[in-house]
């Protein structure tokens, strides 16, 4: 079976037959003025996922049409079931004496003392992994090959090809040493054409690093 194009909504077939619903490639899903997603990026879920306004809900509850800032997700991401990306329009007023959104009851947003200034785009590389219902807090910034672990509450910079998990998360291990960080970002898999990343799987799900290196197209 040929391997999916990234413009597949649901892009996995399964030993029956059967399309199933619960898992979408994001970038064909939906469809969002402040959503940004690279290619083969995929969110799965317990149940359907059909409608795009509804997965959006879902993976970014609070980054609304008009929302100054951004969500950019890289290529090649997996996000479990329940993962959420609380981004900066969640944010209340925090640094005067109350925190209480009055400027959301009865309209006249513009120019109210309790709106907050707008926050930071929350930025995600490339082959992240998001363990079930993970929550990235607003402004995060996660680098290329990190994985959050399942439940971990994440926010502020996540440096790449490391492992967080727990509330706040917290570094676990280094997926691979500090030295071979710039060397995964140079070789950079995920821009390869889609054919000769299949054609070297072994080597970019092995770990070997020259390998992979010398696969490079």
């Amino acid at each position: 079976m040929p391997f999916p194009h990234p413009s597949t909504f649901h892009p996995i077939t399964l030993p029956d037959g059967t399309v199933h619903t619960g898992t979408v490639f994001l970038n064909a899903a939906v469809e969002h003025p402040r959503l940004f997603v690279g290619d083969y990026t995929y969110m799965s879920a317990h149940h359907p996922l059909t409608q795009g306004d509804e997965i959006v809900k879902q993976l970014a509850p609070y980054l609304y049409d008009f929302a100054p800032e951004k969500l950019v997700i890289g290529k090649f991401c997996q996000i479990a079931h329940g993962v959420q990306f609380i981004t900066s329009s969640a944010n209340h007023r925090y640094d005067g004496l109350s925190s209480f959104p009055f400027l959301v009851f009865g309209g006249g947003w513009e120019g109210r003392p309790s709106l907050p200034e707008p926050g930071a785009d929350t930025i995600v590389g490339h082959d992240v992994w998001f363990g079930s219902g993970a929550i990235i807090m607003p402004g995060a910034n996660i680098g290329d090959g990190a994985i959050i672990g399942a439940g971990a509450v994440v926010s502020g910079v996540v440096e790449p090809y490391t492992i967080v998990a727990g509330n706040p998360a917290k570094l676990v291990k280094r997926r691979v040493s500090e030295a071979d960080v710039p060397r995964m970002q140079a070789v950079a898999w995920w821009d390869w054409p889609i054919e000769h990343i299949l054609a070297h799987e072994v080597e970019i799900c092995g770990a070997n690093l020259s390998s992979l290196e010398a696969a490079a197209p």
